[in-house]
């Protein structure tokens, strides 16, 4: 297949049993489980073992999976080191990609290509990148890293370990969902520039690297810090619609809005808008919510868009009291799942993923000129 118009749309790169996507019917589907039966029925870490093993966890594989998750939380004392010598204005998402090639350098399975060893792997990068993130927080804030607590959950420990405080119960949950709504999303950009790496028998931590830094870029992971940002310049919302006229009458896009997939209802924002509105009624953040409302209906029944997943998830991760620099961040901790899922898959499975380029350019064989007669 040749791809016409440029970003490979439409063009089938790969085999994959992870996820399956119906852009028209709004369906998204984790190795056969909707992402509505996820959101209401499974914990986060049953859904990273769905990912990377293709079904549901017995009692104590879950366990086993649980054990190993907590026991490899701990950094190497270099990273540490690193995340406390960063400077404290640095973007989290430069902090992130850096730490994460660093681990590499400390893993003694890092040559060793086999599954056994990349799935012990793929178990300390899940561990590990939920401590880079809330340990380099705390740090740049004059804070002690929090140790993690073996009692709680993915969930419960991020938020435990970024606040210093345990969270409650429908504290933990929501955000248990919210990390399970962002895991896997079939191939983004992220994702095949983590297999695209992969292919090339490179190590999983290089492939990780790669996923982080196009997660980095504004027009895949970083929407819905534009959208709380968007949210929070207003104080009601007759000024949200009058700046959103003016931004459309400007031709200029309203973040949260939209699929390159989705021509329907993203899926995982009818999930995450319950999820905001008690959130913000918990938190006194109800004006957030009812600013979203509003702004979504506009934008529906003006330019026939929906809002996607990182329109609710901002005022769902502000009511969480996440610092919106986290926001993106956050995402790669729950998409580590996905990527991961993808590495191991493609390991399995490997060919070297090589596309080509339809030319545009100058007919071949042109005459040189020599430089003093150009």
């Amino acid at each position: 297949m040749v791809a016409t118009g440029g970003g490979l749309e439409g063009v089938v790169a790969t085999d994959s049993r992870i996820c399956y996507i119906d852009g028209d019917a709004g369906i998204l589907s984790y190795q056969g489980y909707r992402i509505e039966t996820l959101a209401e029925n499974a914990k986060f870490e049953e859904v990273v073992f769905l990912l990377w093993n293709g079904r549901l966890p017995k009692q104590a594989e879950l366990d086993g999976l649980k054990a190993a998750l907590i026991a490899h939380r701990e950094l190497p004392a270099p990273v540490e080191a690193f995340l406390a010598g960063a400077p404290k204005g640095a973007s989290p998402m430069h902090v992130l990609r850096t730490a994460v090639s660093m681990l590499a350098l400390y893993d003694p399975l890092l040559n060793d290509n086999s599954i056994e060893a990349n799935e012990k792997k793929a178990s300390k990068l899940m561990a590990q990148t939920a401590t880079i993130v809330t340990s380099f927080d705390r740090l740049r804030n004059g804070n002690p890293v929090v140790p993690g607590d073996p009692a709680l959950s993915f969930a419960g420990n991020f938020l435990y370990t970024l606040t210093g405080k345990k969270p409650d119960d429908v504290m933990e949950r929501t955000f248990d969902i919210a990390l399970t709504l962002h895991a896997e999303h079939e191939l983004n950009a992220s994702t095949f520039a983590a297999r695209v790496t992969a292919a090339t028998l490179s190590d999983i931590y290089s492939a990780i690297t790669s996923g982080v830094g196009a997660l980095r870029g504004p027009l895949h992971g970083g929407a819905n810090e534009e959208v709380i940002h968007l949210l929070l310049e207003v104080d009601s919302t007759e000024q949200a619609l009058a700046m959103v006229k003016e931004r459309l009458a400007n031709k200029i896009k309203i973040p949260g809005f939209g699929h390159r997939v989705y021509h329907t209802i993203d899926p995982r924002a009818a999930s995450l808008k319950g999820m905001a509105k008690d959130l913000g009624e918990r938190t006194g953040h109800e004006k957030l919510y009812e600013i979203s409302t509003q702004v979504e209906s506009y934008i529906k029944e003006n330019k026939g868009l929906n809002a996607n997943v990182d329109f609710y998830s901002a005022s769902t991760y502000y009511s969480l009291g996440i610092p919106i620099d986290l926001f993106t961040p956050i995402f790669a901790v729950s998409r580590m799942s996905g990527w991961t899922a993808h590495v191991l898959e493609q390991y399995r499975h490997n060919r070297l993923i090589r596309p080509r380029a339809e030319y545009k350019g100058a007919e071949p064989g042109q005459a040189w000129v020599p430089v003093a007669a150009r």
